[in-house]
Parts: C-alpha cells; structure tokens; sequence
C-alpha cells in the first residue's frame, strides 16, 4: 500500500512539473513570437520610414487641414514617435516646419484648388497658430478658396478659421467666445498640510515661478503682468478676426462679455460664421467650387500625405540658412527634441558657426527657461556666432527667462505679437520636507559633517541664515550677470535693462515697443532677415542639430514617453500643472524660468 502510493505520488508530482514545464515553454515560446513580430512591425516602420516616398497629386484637389496631434515645432523623424502599439497604426505629427512648407507649396501648386481646414481644436500655442493663420493670408493671394468647418469652434481654432472665406458651423454646434483666462494653480496649502516649507531666493518682483510655492493667489505684481500681457494677446486675436469678418473690435468684445453666442444661430447673426450647415453640405459645396458632379468624389490631400509631393528647391549651390531649433525646458546636457541640452544646442551653434557653407544664422527657440547655468552656456556660442555671421532670433510660442537669455545676443530679434517673452529674472527654490519624515512618517535624519555647512541644500533641514544670505547672493550675481548680457545684446544700459526686468513677462507687441524685440513676425520673416544680411538670393536651409535616428529614441519612446501617456490620460487638462509641479521641484541650481505655463482656452 504505501508502495501504491509513492507510485501515486510521483505520477502527481511527473504530472505536475510536465504541465509545469509545458506553461512555461509555451510562455517562453510566445515572448519570442512577440518579439519576432514587434521586429517585423519595427523593419517594416523602418522601411516605410526610411524608403523615399513621392506622392502624385491629383488634378483638381484640395488640401485638407486638420489638426489632432500637438504641433510642434519640426517634424520628427523617429516611425515610432507617434506610433500605436496598442494599434499597431501610425499617427503622423507634423511639425510647424513642414506644415508651412506644404500651405506654401499649395500657393502655386496648379492641382491644388483650395484648402479645406476641418477641426475644432488646434492643438498649438497661440503664436504657433499666428504662423499658420499667416501662411493661410498669404495662401489667399494665389485667388484659391479656403473654406472652414466644424462641429465646434475653440478660440485658437476660431482665430486659425477667421481668415477662411467661408467659415461654416454645424447646425448643432457651439462657437466658444468669451475671452482669455490665464489660470494659475498654488502648491502652499497642500505643501502646509505635508509640513513642507519652500525656502525661496529670486531676484525681481514680477518673478512669479515661485509663488504656487509661496502664496495662496497672485501677487499684485503678478496679476498685473498677467492680465498686462493676456490683454495684449486678446487685443491682437480681436484685431486679426476684426479685420477678417469685418466685426468691430468693440462688438467682439461686447458678444464675449455678455455671453451673446449661445445658440449656432447667434454665431450666424453676430456675423462670426456665414452659415451653418452639415457635413454633407459642406462635401456639395466644396464640390460646387471644384466643378464637380455630385456623384464626384472630391480629391482630398492631407498634410502628411502633401508633405511628399515634389516642391520646388529653396535655392542652389553650396551657401545655407541653418535653422536651430532650441525648444523646451533649458537644462545641462544632451536634452533632446522636447529639451534644450546646453551640450546639444551649443554644439549646434558651433557648428553652424565654423561650417563656411553656413553663411548665416536662425536660433529657433519655443522656451520657457530653465537653468540659467545652461543658458550661459548656450548664450556663450550665441554670442560668438553673431560675431562671426548674421545671427538672427526667432521666438516661437514662449521666449522667456533663460529662453531670452540665449536669445539676447543676437543681431535681431523676431517674435510674434502674441509671443509670451522678457521675464528677465533669477529664482532658486531649496525644499525643506523636515518636519513631514519627523511628523508625517516618523522618520529622523542625522547627519555627521566634516565642515559647518557641508549639509547646506539638503531637504532634510531648513538653511541656516548665513546660508540663506549665500544663496541669496548668487541669486544676485546671476541676475547681474543677465542683465549686463541683455544690456550689451540690446544696446541699452544695466538701468534701462532692470526697469523693464525684475522677472516681468511681455507680449510680443509689448515686448517690440521697449526693445526687447525688434521685429514682428515669424519664422520665414527672420529667415528672410537672415538671408538679407548674409546677402543672399539663393540658398539651401539646414535644419539643427540633427535629429536622431529613431533606433536610438526606441527606448526611450517605449518608457518614458508611455509613461508621460499614462499620465496624460489619467490627470487630463491637469496634467499641465503636474509637469510644471515637477519641473519646478526637479530643478537644480539658479533658475530663469518662466512663471507657468498659459493655455489659451
């Protein structure tokens, strides 16, 4: 019996290790599946990628212009940037690059008729979406139709639509008009409830970054600035939809005031729409424009398909415009397409600046700051390019704080009107999270130091007031340093420089008029700028640094950015002042910064 049994038992347990064994060669079996498969996806997105592609235009056809990813400020060239491996298909983002490339193309483009815009939302800052709208005005001096529609209206769309000839509502749709909002979230409160104490150090009145830290609401410096430069902003949108729908500055105002669009039937009466009418009217109509039949179909072109259609050459022979874009926050290092590395930028400038095919310069910047270290670092290869050949600016959404201070050696200076810039201030934040290890975690820290402050900027303890007068110090001298800087790239005196400083944020127009910029306009404007000063009639844009090839992002796409998604998706619109949260709180050393980020809505 007991014989019996052993018998059973190893019959069990044979059973038991062959299943066993059996999961987990199957397991191993369908990971190698997974990635033999994720490795055919990955060469076929190469190969799609990498394969010159050419795209034949239709006679007769219409761009189509809509926007459902951020644009940004170049096209990336990594398949995998916007791929879904949920899926498995493609979004392709297109960059502002290649988005005023194609409506320029389209000018004089004998297939293409017209442009058709379709969208509710643009997912871009407002001087990005003053680019577009521009390239659309200039689009309208070939006599091509541009024809808008929507479900409904955002601001910023609304603003990108006004220049269409025809703009078109559904007939159960909405129009979103009542103002600016600049919003601002405070951390003291929740940072009180943790027993956390922000120990701040800045330099300027108006240097706003750290009062979420600091204060339950807007300083009177603060709010004065903000609804200064968010004015400014307003004024222009009014005055360009003024223009468009022959609508007075004064009755625009008025609908936002008291709320008058309510009903698609309002936006009909008060002139901001022509009509408003259903997809299926919208496809006769366009056909109507066409000289088509109604059983035609219309030849559509999106953006990322008119991108490889042949265009013709911006010039010949060896002499180039290089174009860097420095965009994101300003940070020591490599950084990459969404940060700007004072390695990786700086090196950029050098290059361009020893290369003697380069016969001038464009920096790009799209940002709001950050370490004033690495600005100094890129400022330092600003300054000896523009000794060396014409070195022009060109201020995207937001060119503020450090992104002035790279900016501000150069020999011009272009921003949109509604370009958020200045803020010429320094700030450093050091934590003190004491009290919430001792209290809230009953956790205690002990130390042990060589010298008498060797533990100075830990966030285990509060600065001493000897430190904190150290510290302050610094702050001084890096605002010192900022502002002679400013002085000698503006020609003006430290004084005059301070007066329009102490962290204050201009707009664009605002900005021109104290001679913080010197022209108004975007990035074919200071190309143009450049080309004159270089001298030149023809030549060949070189775009910088150079983007890297996707097998290099493929990590870094497959972890950070699925996490940033996650995040997105879970937090919402309030994912905004979480990263700004983070950024803030992960900085190192002296900051120039800007205050927060606005969004137009």
């Amino acid at each position: 019996m007991p014989h019996d049994r052993r018998n059973q038992n190893y019959i069990q347990m044979k059973q038991f290790f062959k299943y066993v064994l059996a999961t987990m060669t199957g397991l191993i079996i369908t990971f190698f599946l997974f990635l033999f498969l994720l490795f055919v996806i990955a060469l076929g997105v190469v190969s799609s990628a990498t394969k010159e592609k050419t795209f034949t235009v239709k006679s007769n056809s219409v761009l189509h212009l809509k926007f459902t990813l951020p644009v940004t400020e170049r096209t990336a060239n990594n398949p995998f940037k916007d791929f879904n491996f949920a899926s498995f298909s493609a979004n392709k983002q297109l960059g502002l690059n290649d988005i005023l490339e194609n409506i320029e193309k389209a000018k004089t483009d004998p297939d293409i008729k017209g442009i058709y815009m379709d969208m509710s939302s643009v997912p871009a800052g407002i001087a990005t979406i003053e680019e577009i709208r521009n390239a659309l005005i200039d689009f309208k001096t070939s006599g091509k139709f541009i024809l808008s529609y929507s479900e409904g209206y955002g601001q910023g769309a609304y603003y990108l639509a006004s220049v269409a000839d025809k703009i078109y509502l559904n007939p159960q749709g909405n129009l979103d008009w009542k103002g600016i909002s600049a919003q601002i979230m405070f951390f003291k409160g929740a940072l009180e409830k943790l027993e956390i104490s922000a120990q701040i150090f800045r330099h300027g009145k108006f240097k706003s970054a750290i009062e979420p830290f600091d204060l339950e609401k807007m300083s009177t410096a603060n709010r004065l600035q903000t609804l200064t430069y968010i004015d400014a902003i307003w004024n222009h949108l009014l005055e360009g939809i003024s223009k468009s729908r022959s609508v007075s500055i004064e009755e625009l105002n008025s609908l936002a005031d008291n709320m008058s669009i309510r009903k698609p039937e309002d936006a009909v009466r008060f002139k901001l729409v022509d009509g408003l009418k259903y997809k299926d009217e919208i496809i006769d109509e366009l056909k109507e424009k066409l000289g088509l039949k109604k059983k035609n179909k219309i030849n559509y072109v999106d953006l990322d398909e008119y991108i490889h259609a042949p265009k013709t050459e911006k010039g010949a022979g060896k002499e180039k415009i290089a174009i860097i874009y420095a965009v994101g926050t300003i940070e020591s290092g490599e950084g990459d397409e969404e940060s700007i590395g004072s390695e990786r930028i700086s090196k950029a400038i050098r290059e361009a600046r020893m290369d003697s095919n380069i016969k001038a310069i464009v920096l790009r910047v799209n940002s709001p700051g950050g370490s004033a270290l690495a600005s100094d670092v890129i400022w330092r290869e600003a300054f000896l390019a523009e000794k060396a050949k014409p070195f022009i600016v060109s201020m995207g959404d937001v060119a503020a704080s450090g992104g002035y201070y790279i900016s501000c050696a150069a020999d011009i200076i272009v921003a949109q009107p509604n370009t958020i810039t200045g803020s010429i201030g320094v700030f450093g934040i050091l934590p003190n999270a004491q009290k919430f290890f001792n209290n809230k975690l009953g956790i205690t820290i002990d130390t042990a130091n060589t010298n008498k402050h060797a533990g100075m900027g830990s966030p285990f303890r509060p600065v001493s007031a000897e430190e904190g007068q150290v510290i302050q110090q610094s702050v001084e001298d890096v605002y010192d340093v900022f502002t002679s800087k400013v002085a000698d790239g503006r020609k003006k005196t430290k004084g005059e420089i301070d007066s329009i400083g102490q962290g204050r944020v201009w707009s664009g127009t605002d900005a021109k008029k104290i001679g913080l910029v010197d022209e108004l306009g975007g990035i074919k404007e200071a190309i143009h700028i450049a080309a004159k000063k270089a001298k030149l009639e023809k030549y060949k844009i070189v775009e910088l640094p150079k983007q890297k090839d996707f097998w290099e992002q493929l990590v870094k796409d497959f972890s950070e950015d699925t996490e940033t998604k996650m995040l997105k998706k879970e937090l919402g619109v309030n994912y905004e002042y979480y990263r700004h949260f983070m950024e803030i709180n992960n900085a190192k050393g002296v900051q120039a910064r800007m205050p927060y980020d606005m969004l137009i809505y």
